[in-house]
């Protein structure tokens, strides 16, 4: 039976906790947002803002872990794992060991693109009618390659993604996609374009999101850290945090990569890594790119955006590590200069890094807990929370209200 009358409270106010309070809201829910932090201050703040259709594929796949060996030997490579005794991160490399195969990739691959397609479309709505000012826009995704053999070797990637999924790009082979994108440096092997792709200004659209969450009744804490969950009788009756319990109806977790702290009183494993990704942010160079770059050889995004410029990506599984690892900053820039004519622009806004919630499948998790009935996980979207955040606050709203999840 519905109780869409009821009081919820989600633990998390990044992206995944502002769209479950969306949705939740709009069911007639009594929403509060709780964070420890700020709002919109974790994962959600700096990433590279893709809203990416095209990205199907789980990381766990065939190659993958020889791809990854290749590049931990790289003093330069995408991937750092600190080496540490950490029996957490030693189960999950394993569990995704076994995944890289392609049934397991493309079985995921269904689960991601199921939310990656409802949310591409649901954004386009909230934003109109919310009236959110995140500098969305529509260019599409270009992945850029420097060698021949890289771009032979993701034409297969494309061809696997059309076939499959019915995700193909436009391809551009030599100097073509200098001519589509006039930022890029001569020389290049080529690229692959996803046109339905999209992008924004990720701080711009929590705080948005957030005005509007207020304007509807949403009430956001912030500063506000749970410290843990009262039980009664197979239910959660209250959080309790520093500033007192907290009572609701239900509850929904969307605490990100911090979610495998709440693994206990939650009843179940939450297998998440923290996966820390950096960013810089910039102003606009002189020739900045019109469309979001991927630069797939070297794992790093250029995100254009209509007040900024963004340099983004790396991999780096440090634990819960807080300091900024400049070398990791030093690879993205050192990885743009092979592509752009103008990879960088002075003065540096903005130096960051946040820490993605890492499945070994790349399925995110969002269900009920197994030991308390009123009190939902949503979390592990890996490096797509930002591109499946609409699409899994209306799932949350779904679930809690007793109705068939949308397609």
């Amino acid at each position: 039976m519905s109780s869409a009358a009821g009081t919820v409270i989600v633990v998390g106010g990044g992206v995944i906790g502002a769209a479950c309070a969306h949705f939740l809201r709009r069911a007639g829910r009594s929403v509060t947002v709780l964070d420890q932090g700020g709002f919109g201050s974790g994962c959600s703040h700096a990433n590279c803002g893709l809203v990416c259709p095209s990205h199907v594929l789980p990381l766990a796949a065939p190659g993958a872990v020889r791809a990854g060996l290749q590049a931990l030997l790289k003093p330069n490579g995408p991937l750092s794992i600190r080496p540490r005794f950490d029996p957490s991160l030693w189960s999950w490399l394993y569990h995704f060991a076994r995944r890289c195969n392609e049934r397991d990739m493309l079985e995921a691959g269904r689960a991601i693109q199921a939310l990656l397609n409802s949310s591409r479309s649901l954004y386009e709505q909230i934003i109109a009618e919310e009236h959110l000012d995140c500098e969305w826009e529509t260019r599409g995704l270009l992945f850029v390659l420097a060698s021949r053999l890289g771009m032979e070797h993701y034409a297969e990637t494309d061809r696997l993604m059309s076939n499959e999924f019915g995700v193909g790009a436009k391809r551009f082979d030599g100097d073509a996609v200098a001519g589509l994108e006039p930022a890029l440096k001569p020389g290049l092997a080529g690229g692959f374009l996803y046109e339905r792709d999209a992008h924004l200004r990720p701080d711009r659209l929590l705080a948005s999101w957030r005005q509007a969450l207020a304007a509807r009744g949403v009430v956001v804490r912030e500063g506000c850290k749970v410290r843990g969950i009262v039980r009664e009788r197979g239910r959660a009756r209250a959080v309790v945090t520093e500033q007192g319990e907290l009572t609701a109806d239900a509850f929904v977790f969307a605490t990100g990569a911090l979610t495998p702290r709440w693994a206990g009183q939650l009843g179940c494993r939450i297998p998440i890594q923290p996966g820390k990704g950096y960013s810089i942010t910039m102003p606009r160079p002189a020739r900045c790119p019109s469309i979001p770059l991927i630069f797939d050889e070297h794992r790093v995004a250029a995100t254009p955006m209509r007040s900024g410029y963004r340099l983004g990506s790396t991999m780096e599984f440090a634990g819960y590590d807080t300091s900024l690892n400049r070398r990791r900053l030093e690879l993205l820039k050192e990885a743009a200069r092979h592509y752009l004519h103008e990879p960088t622009c002075e003065p540096v806004e903005e130096e960051w890094y946040g820490w993605r919630p890492m499945t070994y499948d790349g399925k995110p998790i969002i269900d009920r807990s197994p030991r308390l009935s009123n009190v939902l996980i949503a979390a592990g979207h890996n490096m797509l929370g930002l591109s499946m955040a609409p699409a899994t606050g209306k799932l949350v709203a779904e679930l809690l209200e007793g109705q068939v999840p949308h397609k």
